[in-house]
Parts: C-alpha cells; sequence; structure tokens
C-alpha cells in the first residue's frame, strides 16, 4: 500500500481509538531502519507510523551539510516509493521539535506540504510534533495555535507535547520530578487553545511520569491512570456524555515500560506510542555480536586481507533489519494493533 492519505490516516486514528490499541510510532535514521520498520508492520499485519526526530533528520542529510530540512524531505520521498511493497498502511510523522528548531525544520516542512497540496497532491507528512514542553504552558498553546492552523490547512494533523517528558531527546532534557504530570487544569487551557477537533485535529501527549531513554524499574514512576482524569474532567468541562474520551493520547518515554502499564494507557486513550530505545537496540546488538564473532574477518588483522563477506554492510545489515523488525512486530503486539491493518 502506498504512503496513508490524511483520510487514511485519520481512519486508522479512529479505529485505534474505537478498538483500544495503538499504533507503534517507529524513529529511523536510514532507509535501512525504515525498511526494518515496515518489515516490521507488514509482518505483524499491522498498519503503523514511522517517524524522524531532528537529531534523526540531520544525520539523514549528511554529516557534510547537516540539513535536516533535506534529510526529512528525502527518507519522506523514498518511503513514499518502498511503501507501496508492503501492505500496510504507514503515516509519516516528525518527533520532536522545540522551539529553537522550529523555523529549520517543522515550519519549512508544512511549506513543502503547504505546495503540495495546493498542487492537489497530498502532504508529505501525516503529521508533525510540536514539542513545547520547554516552554510556559501559554508560550506552547500559542505556538501550537498558529501550527494547527497551518497543519489543518496542509490536511496535516498536529502533535502537541504540553508538559515535560523527563530524561533527554535530541537535546531536550528535563528532570525526574513531579512536574512529570499533567493536571487537570493543563488539559482543559489545552483544549481551550486548541478545541476539540474543531480547529483541526492534534494528538496529545500528556505526561504521566514518562521518560525518555534507558531506565531500570523503579526510577520512573509512570501514572497511565491520570489520563482518564485528564478526559473526564475536560469532557465534564464542555458537556460531554460520561466515558467520553476527547483526547487522542500519544505515549512517549514508552521503552521499558511493563504490558500493564501500556493496557491502562490503551484503556485511556493512548492512540500512539513512541518507540526508539528499545529499537536502536535491537538494531545494533546482532551487529555488535557479527562484529565481536568476527574479528578476524571484519578487520585485516596482522597483515591480512580480512574476508570481504563478512565485512561487506549487507551481511551484518540483515541482520540488523531482521531484529529490528522483530522488535517491531513484539511492540505491535504489546500495543493489540496485530491483525487490525486496513484492509
Amino acid at each position: 500500500m502506498p504512503i496513508a492519505t490524511p483520510e487514511v490516516y485519520n481512519e486508522m486514528l479512529d479505529r485505534a481509538k474505537a478498538g483500544k490499541f495503538a499504533y507503534p510510532a517507529i524513529n529511523v535514521t536510514s532507509s535501512q531502519t525504515l525498511h526494518a520498520a515496515l518489515r516490521g508492520f507488514a509482518e505483524a499485519e499491522s498498519d503503523g507510523i514511522v517517524q524522524i526526530s531532528t537529531g534523526g533528520a540531520e544525520f539523514l542529510g549528511g554529516q557534510h551539510s547537516k540539513d535536516m530540512v533535506t534529510g526529512a524531505v528525502a527518507l519522506a520521498e523514498f518511503a513514499h516509493i518502498v511503501a507501496e511493497k508492503y501492505d500496510v498502511s504507514i503515516a509519516l510523522h516528525t518527533d520532536h521539535c522545540p522551539k529553537d528548531k522550529l523555523d529549520g525544520y517543522v515550519r519549512p516542512l508544512l511549506a513543502v506540504s503547504e505546495e503540495r497540496v495546493k498542487a492537489g497532491r497530498n502532504p508529505l507528512f501525516q503529521s508533525h510534533m510540536w514539542d513545547g514542553s520547554a516552554e510556559t504552558l501559554a508560550d506552547n498553546l500559542s505556538i501550537a495555535q498558529e501550527l494547527l492552523e497551518r497543519a489543518q490547512a496542509a490536511r496535516i494533523i498536529l502533535e502537541v507535547e504540553i508538559t515535560p517528558t523527563g530524561g533527554e531527546e535530541d537535546g531536550v532534557s528535563h528532570e525526574i520530578n513531579d512536574s512529570l504530570y499533567t493536571t487537570v487544569d493543563d488539559a482543559i487551557r489545552t483544549a481551550e487553545a486548541l478545541g476539540l477537533g474543531d480547529k483541526g485535529r492534534y494528538l496529545l501527549a500528556a505526561s504521566f511520569g514518562n521518560v525518555h531513554g534507558v531506565y531500570k524499574p523503579g526510577n520512573v514512576v509512570l501514572r497511565p491512570e491520570l489520563l482518564k482524569e485528564l478526559n473526564e474532567g475536560v469532557a465534564a468541562k464542555y458537556g460531554k456524555p460520561a466515558g467520553a474520551q476527547p483526547f487522542d493520547f500519544v505515549f512517549h518515554g514508552g521503552s521499558g515500560s511493563t504490558e500493564e502499564e501500556i493496557r491502562t494507557a490503551l484503556e485511556n486513550g493512548v492512540v500512539k506510542m513512541n518507540i526508539d530505545t528499545d529499537t536502536q537496540y535491537a538494531f545494533t546488538r546482532p551487529v555488535a555480536d557479527h562484529m565481536f564473532r568476527n574479528y578476524d574477518g571484519v578487520l585485516k588483522v596482522d597483515g591480512e586481507v580480512g574476508d570481504k563477506k563478512t565485512y561487506d554492510p549487507r551481511t551484518w545489515g540483515k541482520l540488523a533489519e531482521a531484529s529490528m523488525a522483530a522488535r517491531v512486530l513484539e511492540a505491535c503486539t504489546h500495543l493489540r494493533s496485530t491483525g487490525t491493518r486496513i484492509k
């Protein structure tokens, strides 16, 4: 199938919300990790989301110029071609863009899609993220309003992070403390500023103790039940029926979460869960194993010639792709998206 159209992406999110499952959103940094993600989704018979962070886009842009827009556009165009060979629908997303990188990343990418839509085509990306978690909520939502208006015009969904996620992600870092929990007041202020779909659809990354990166059990206290409180508070404020879930939530900092925590999040409106740390490790682990096991082959030790078949990037690259694809398949199982692809 081709990359999801705006209509298909909206259908994907609606199906996830109604079915109490979520799509893994897999960060990619190369054509190879892209294929690993696509392969994992296809093997799970799950639609999915592939995303590029600012750091990932800079890497994709090449170390000569490190141009984020060039990197993101290039991989997105590549994805539009190769995704047709996989029997699932894939949405393209950009991940974690803080204020100081908006003019060098999200705003130019919005402009690319605006031009495509004016020409009668679909947008290049299906959603973009504005990470205003380092700003005051008032400034965060003010910028979100501007971006949401442009996103809606370009037939794109906006993702907003209104309160901090702990740890570090591409240079944006927050301490692990009590500020990592979104309040009902924060949620109401978000609804007041951005509406509840009437001003454009958006995904909400609320904080319930989430932390980016690697952490051991016990270091972080996740409270996914908090999402229910946020939905109930906003539903009551806007006269929604009991049990309504006004928000489409995103689970950030999901690597290392327990299955019980994931299930609770799904029941309370999470439709997208970011996975990066675990898939990075899954990709790298077999490469390290190959290098250690074939030390004399991948290196020209003591004046020898090595073994071309051993150091050929395709040899260890295939192992990396298979391992990462398996981790994506596992994520689909945990998030209950396995077997839910749009036929």
